[in-house]
């Protein structure tokens, strides 16, 4: 149970971490797709986009679409 607490607020506190170098990025060079967001942000993966992605999306931060096998995201 414990473990299980732990590994939670780990990845609690990775997700607030990368949310937050997405929004910076975002802040700074406007609406990007997933591809220029992951380099701009300097995400090692997908993964970790997508984890500060939604992040951001559940606090109502960003606003996302797809476009042609891509997302653009920007700040609302």
């Amino acid at each position: 149970q414990n473990i299980i607490q732990n590994e939670n607020t780990m990845l609690n506190e990775i997700a607030g971490e990368i949310a937050g170098k997405i929004w910076n990025a975002l802040n700074e060079n406007g609406q990007l797709t997933g591809k220029d967001l992951k380099k701009a942000a300097k995400l090692k993966n997908e993964k970790d986009l997508y984890l500060g992605l939604g992040w951001l999306l559940r606090e109502d931060k960003i606003q996302a679409e797809s476009a042609d096998k891509d997302i653009l995201v920007s700040l609302k």
